[in-house]
């Protein structure tokens, strides 16, 4: 059995998978949706840290990639692509393969700010106003206009801490030696198909605003089940949905 590792992105909680855990679990795998801490002193380094103790939970379990429930695949919506590499990067061992949904990625050393236009880092900082914590945009930022959704979404926000943003990533290049998959939506407001592209991952487009899983969660499930079944050692492709 698949294992998938839900990390949710900026703003959001484990709930943001609420419409895609059913689903996976539907097709026979199994979902984890881990919570990341929302102190303001916990940082890119705290949240990869949490996914790398979710890891190792799994291992102590038996849920290891040779045997168990099968593979691991570790997803990471928007700002915790950045989490979920650091993690695989620091426990390649426990990761089967790396997918990004509209997520931010780097080398090591980078940041999310370094990787944002200046627009956006000016405009968060600004938002910043103790310094610590950035409050939550509106669910249109998110690319949810639809007024159910938008009425679900926005009272679910929660403030994030502004070092998540700032933290450089921390890699040893372990990470790019697992398998990845970018999934990004169209149309983009961020170039997390370029992001993706550059670090040699196979590149899927998705039809759908940036809160995918929220719109959208059958066709997202599906390009997930998708990057989970393809061979390791394919070429990297592009598909759309």
């Amino acid at each position: 059995m698949t294992v998938f590792v839900l990390v949710h992105g900026a703003w959001h909680g484990p709930w943001a998978w609420d419409r895609v855990t059913p689903l996976l679990r539907r097709a026979g795998a199994h979902a984890i949706t881990p919570a990341l801490p929302l102190e303001a002193h916990a940082g890119l380094h705290v949240h990869a840290d949490h996914v790398v103790a979710v890891l190792d939970a799994l291992a102590a379990d038996g849920h290891e990639p040779d045997g168990g429930i099968g593979d691991v695949v570790l997803v990471g919506h928007s700002y915790a692509g950045l989490v979920v590499r650091q993690a695989a990067d620091q426990r390649p061992h426990l990761v089967d393969h790396v997918v990004l949904v509209d997520g931010w990625a780097g080398s090591d050393g980078v940041s999310l700010f370094d990787l944002a236009p200046e627009w956006l880092v000016t405009a968060l900082r600004d938002a910043a106003g103790d310094g610590k914590t950035v409050p939550p945009p509106p669910p249109a930022a998110f690319g949810i206009t639809e007024p159910a959704d938008a009425e679900w979404l926005a009272p679910r926000l929660v403030p994030q801490a502004l070092s998540t943003f700032t933290e450089a990533t921390r890699l040893t290049g372990a990470v790019d030696r697992i398998p990845g998959t970018g999934i990004h939506c169209r149309p983009g407001t961020y170039p997390f198909d370029r992001f993706a592209a550059e670090l040699g991952y196979r590149s899927h487009a998705l039809d759908g605003p940036h809160d995918v899983m929220l719109s959208h969660p059958e066709a997202l499930t599906r390009l997930l089940l998708q990057a989970a079944a393809e061979p390791a050692d394919s070429e990297n492709e592009k598909s759309t949905i």
